[in-house]
């Protein structure tokens, strides 16, 4: 039986194994070629997987020797422009790893790209495909706590990497950060206004660039998000998903970033002349979740394809969650509030 997604996955290194894991496992799905660079990294993940496809060290002769409609893209952030623009010319759907890409006029010409040629574009956001967001958010939308009017991530671990982050610029925020941001988004349910951001690095950084950050945002429902980040916090250590608090008219909700997720709202009894008033809580609950991280969003994906339909991370979503990680650098550089329209070109 001809399968309908034919894969080529481009970038061979460590984070391919899950996309591939993922692949092998969908039975409507087949991976019909390997790319990278370095072939010898193509044919090494071939029999490491026990694949029997051919490799190749472009991406364009890939597609064009296989009959691919779908890529992996699961390369270098310098490599997502030149990997998406080749596959969406040639037919292809993207799911791409994040970043969308690494400069703004990137990202949009991959967005409108895909709106000409009727593709997909959808980018590795595999926080968002947690059962702990879920219920988090579903605690926020329910009402609960009344209508939210602050959102607060506190991101603070130190891991020691070495390599290409030791000696970039913005670690954090070019990086990492993303991610956090993406999960406000989600949270919230909003989009970026604007941003005021600081970053620096402090005493003990073994970064060579700007470690630590705290951005304000303004968001589209009027609310205010303030990110505090570090990657070179040693001790008392965030969950990587990031510890958040959300307050709102009647309560505040709470999420550890592990297993603790709750409200405290205003019980309901009169409380007439209260000086502090009582409160009730209220827990999450979390979903049922098939499919979860890397494996989570990708099905989602897949699913997309299926239903016609755009998925949650489609480039033309994923450019504001990158919109505040360029604007957030341009806040920094220079010492300003940055409205996200002018990063966008709006």
């Amino acid at each position: 039986m001809t399968k309908p997604f034919k894969v080529v996955v481009a970038g061979c290194g460590h984070m391919s194994n899950t996309w591939v894991d993922y692949a092998k496992g969908r039975a409507d799905t087949e991976i019909v070629g390997l790319v990278d660079i370095q072939e010898s990294f193509a044919r090494a993940m071939a029999d490491r997987h026990g694949l029997v496809c051919p490799v190749f060290t472009d991406v364009t002769d890939a597609i064009q020797s296989t009959g691919a409609n779908v890529v992996f893209d699961v390369t270098v952030p310098a490599s997502h422009y030149a990997i998406s623009t080749a596959a969406l010319k040639h037919g292809c759907h993207v799911f791409s790893e994040k970043p969308l890409a690494e400069s703004m006029p990137e990202c949009l010409e991959i967005v409108r790209l895909a709106q000409e040629t009727g593709r997909t574009h959808a980018v590795m956001q595999n926080r968002r495909f947690d059962p702990r967001i879920r219920a988090f958010k579903e605690l926020i939308d329910s009402g609960s706590i009344g209508k939210p009017g602050f959102m607060a991530a506190d991101f603070f671990l130190g891991p020691h990497f070495g390599g290409f982050r030791d000696v970039m610029d913005s670690p954090l925020l070019l990086d990492m950060a993303i991610h956090t941001f993406d999960q406000a988004r989600l949270i919230s349910g909003a989009d970026p206004v604007s941003v005021y951001c600081h970053e620096f690095n402090p005493p003990g950084s073994w970064y060579a660039g700007n470690a630590m950050a705290v951005c304000i945002y303004e968001m589209s429902d009027g609310s205010v998000f303030n990110y505090r980040g570090s990657w070179c916090a040693e001790g008392v250590q965030t969950s990587w998903e990031a510890a958040w608090r959300v307050t709102g008219e009647r309560g505040t909700a709470i999420w550890d970033g592990h297993d603790e997720i709750y409200a405290e709202v205003v019980a309901p009894s009169d409380q007439t002349g209260q000086f502090i008033r009582k409160y009730e809580r209220i827990n999450g609950v979390l979903p049922d979740m098939a499919k979860i991280g890397h494996h989570g969003c990708l099905e989602h994906m897949f699913d997309s394809l299926l239903n016609g339909t755009k998925p949650e991370t489609d480039c033309s979503d994923n450019i504001y969650s990158m919109a505040m990680v360029l604007a957030a650098l341009e806040s920094a550089k220079t010492g300003r509030k940055v409205m996200i329209s002018d990063v966008l070109g709006a």
